[in-house]
């Protein structure tokens, strides 16, 4: 395969920046390997906080671009042909700039649909599958399917080469030190990142008269923890609790790290807690049709998730009710074995931006 390919990666940002949190560690990652990346992107404002120094145009191999770009014939123009399309998580490359690849291109790009992560059976069978092109300017293409996963059959996870190696250097003590109550230096530290729970009160009065301490993450956790405290009773204890300010991706990661327990949701980050090795609950993405229900069945049969960690998560995801499983020391030590059991069977695979940089170099 050749090295240093032109990558065009076109991402749009439904919901709470998980889609553009991806694409942007896989731009770093491809970055890294010796790949040059445009990304392109309809709403960047949350780089702002996850990357500030892509914000500023400040990172080397990758450019930053604007969606409407993608429709512009001058910009299209100026433009040098890429190696590689993928459109993330469902969005459509702008017709404009298919037409104008159709056009002016001797053979096809390498075309890829990355979609969304899932651990579900069918997975496997349709990882890498091609779509023909019917229709429009680039009639006659093929684009190919590219599912995450963590399986052997499937593409894989992000993960960073030195991902092991940064951990390693990393000062947990310190970063606790910083962040624990400083009358309690030795609490159990829980971080939430979360949308909004139903089962957030009973998580609340479980920690109430503890030494756990809950490090809140900005916007939807923060609204949700706020909101439940300003009807709890003024006779009652109050949780220990504090509010984290937005971070970047390094800091995210680093967070779920130190922290004994990880309250998590989306995609993004039940990888980067996957990779943390700490016990970690996973608040899935709610879909009308219920089909998040079957997504996570199928990711805790894959975890081999212990009974109370299965009934945690039916419960912190509305597919049961009744108050939440104790966190206790033997609950936590178990998750986090767990966890860490899950993390070796994952590390033992091909890594999502090497198994892509390989599909991206076959023909058709």
């Amino acid at each position: 395969m050749r090295h240093g390919q032109l990558w065009d990666i076109f991402c749009t940002v439904i919901d709470n920046h998980g889609d553009l949190g991806v694409c942007w560690r896989l731009t770093r990652q491809l970055r890294d390997a010796g790949q040059r990346v445009r990304l392109w992107v309809d709403d960047a404002s949350a780089l702002t906080w996850m990357a500030p120094a892509a914000a500023q145009g400040l990172e080397p191999g990758i450019e930053l671009r604007a969606w409407t770009q993608a429709s512009d014939p001058q910009v299209l123009a100026t433009l040098p042909p890429s190696d590689v399309w993928i459109e993330a998580f469902g969005c459509e490359i702008p017709q404009a700039f298919v037409a104008h690849g159709a056009a002016t291109r001797a053979a096809q790009a390498a075309w890829i649909n990355l979609e969304y992560l899932s651990a579900e059976n069918w997975v496997g069978r349709m990882h890498r599958l091609p779509s023909p092109v019917m229709s429009g300017p680039a009639r006659g293409w093929t684009k190919r399917f590219f599912y995450p996963g963590f399986t052997p059959d499937t593409g894989g996870l992000l993960r960073e080469v030195d991902l092991l190696q940064q951990q390693q250097s990393f000062d947990r003590r310190a970063w606790r030190h910083a962040h624990a109550p400083k009358s309690e230096p030795n609490a159990l530290l829980l971080s939430l990142f979360c949308y909004e729970p139903a089962a957030l009160p009973s998580l609340l009065k479980q920690l109430a008269g503890t030494t756990h301490h809950l490090l809140v993450t900005p916007g939807r956790p923060l609204a949700v923890v706020q909101q439940a405290l300003s009807s709890w009773p003024q006779a009652q204890t109050r949780p220990s609790w504090s509010a984290l300010p937005y971070t970047d991706q390094t800091g995210f990661d680093q967070m779920l790290w130190a922290c004994d327990l990880n309250f998590v949701r989306g995609e993004d980050s039940l990888v980067r807690a996957l990779w943390a090795g700490q016990a970690f609950v996973w608040h899935i993405y709610p879909q009308d049709d219920q089909a998040h229900h079957a997504k996570l069945e199928a990711f805790l049969d894959w975890l081999q998730a212990p009974a109370s960690l299965r009934q945690f998560h039916h419960i912190w995801n509305g597919l049961e009710t009744g108050d939440l499983p104790p966190l206790t020391p033997e609950n936590l030590a178990q998750w986090a074995d767990c966890a860490r059991r899950a993390r070796q069977r994952v590390l033992e695979q091909e890594d999502l931006c090497s198994q892509l940089r390989s599909l991206a170099g076959e023909k058709g």
